[in-house]
């Protein structure tokens, strides 16, 4: 019976599964967690493919980086992590490139060797050629940063299959800064802490999940049950927020990303775990191949699996990714929120039910701040209610 439990947290994501355990590990508290999907992990979950033997993320690679030592103590209690550190490449008209556009990207696109600062300014020359005064799109904010030849080279195409819109259409917010690093360091993050859990992020989620105070529902949509739900319990809620509100001002816009995996028989298809496509009439955005993310495992020889991506905007029906987050978007979640805090017993979180993304370990923070913020002041008003 769900009015059994205390906490009822809906989705099993890294915010949700980080209230359900410090609830049950430091309030003692009986916690429900329902998820809609049939896994927990929400789209941080890994498997097996039975094809190859090659552990893959089902919903695209999910790179662990963080600078806050409060997240990357809490996980250790979970979990060990491996020494991986990601490197991004992009192929450009036939030629590959590292990326995020660094001093190694910028030689190569202009073929010859340049001193960090011959790069910086070209850079400068480059984007101030173009006289752009205020910035109204992202294509001009794009090239008032790193100029024309490198914007369209390694950013237009790959925005529009991101976002299927003109850049000339989408506000310069979304590309308020452009990282170019004048240097040849070839790793993507640059956080203090990098790697990725050992034995896989399912791993992760079913020791974090393994308390006799926590049950898990499977393949239970919280719409379905939530008249079950009594006046005296807390619930933890990261689906979207339009959607708990039956959608009654509107719905919010969300991209979504499509799947295309592949088993081969070779041992590397791509010699990296992730390769970027940036010419607009290549239609994915990127394809992973998962064995490089683990190269310390022993997989089965001629054998690898890959995962083409697309991006597209998203129907009610699919999974929400990207927030596209409009001044309209903005202006309706602003409306939501006020909803939401007349909510008594809910607490809103995660990547959905705030409408942002979210990294992992942004969703860990904030799951552990709303924690000792918002869960442990509720129920300690709950006990003064019972004293009084």
């Amino acid at each position: 019976m769900l009015r059994d439990y205390d906490v009822i947290v809906v989705g099993a994501g890294f915010y949700g599964a980080t209230i359900a355990e410090r609830t049950a590990a430091v309030l003692g508290r009986k916690v429900c967690v329902l998820e809609r999907r049939h896994h927990i992990g929400g789209n941080s979950y890994s498997e097996i493919d039975t094809a190859t033997g090659i552990e893959h993320h089902k919903y695209g690679s999910h790179l662990f980086h963080t600078n806050s030592e409060e997240v990357w103590r809490y996980l250790h209690r979970f979990t060990t992590f491996t020494n991986y550190r990601h490197r991004v490449l992009t192929v450009h008209q036939g030629q590959v490139y590292p990326m995020p556009i660094n001093l190694g990207t910028i030689c190569a696109f202009f073929g010859r060797y340049m001193t960090p600062s011959e790069a910086r300014e070209l850079i400068r020359q480059q984007a101030s050629a173009e006289k752009i005064g205020h910035a109204e799109n992202l294509e001009d904010k794009a090239i008032s940063l790193i100029g024309r030849p490198l914007y369209e080279a390694f950013i237009r195409g790959y925005t529009k299959k991101q976002w299927q819109t003109d850049p000339r259409q989408l506000p310069a917010s979304i590309i308020a800064r452009l990282p170019v690093r004048f240097h040849f360091e070839p790793y993507y993050f640059t956080d203090k802490y990098e790697g990725l859990p050992t034995d896989g992020y399912t791993a992760v989620f079913r020791r974090m999940l393994d308390s006799s105070l926590i049950d898990i529902h499977l393949g239970v949509d919280f719409f379905d049950v939530r008249e079950k739900i009594g006046p005296h319990q807390l619930v933890v809620y990261t689906g979207p927020i339009d959607r708990y509100f039956d959608y009654r001002l509107g719905e919010l816009a969300w991209r979504t990303l499509d799947f295309e995996r592949e088993a081969l028989a070779t041992d590397d298809y791509q010699g990296a775990a992730v390769i970027n496509y940036a010419d607009e009439d290549v239609p994915y955005t990127r394809i992973h191949e998962f064995k490089h993310l683990h190269p310390e495992r022993r997989y089965p020889p001629g054998r690898t699996l890959i995962c083409r991506e697309y991006s597209r905007f998203a129907r009610r029906s699919d999974e929400p990714y990207y927030p596209v987050n409009t001044v309209r978007d903005r202006q309706l979640f602003a409306a939501y929120q006020r909803l939401a805090g007349r909510q008594r017993n809910v607490l809103f979180g995660g990547r959905l039910g705030s409408y942002q993304y979210l990294d992992m370990h942004q969703a860990i923070g904030a799951a552990l701040s709303d924690f000792r913020k918002k869960v442990m002041p509720f129920w300690a008003r709950a006990r003064e209610c019972v004293a009084t």
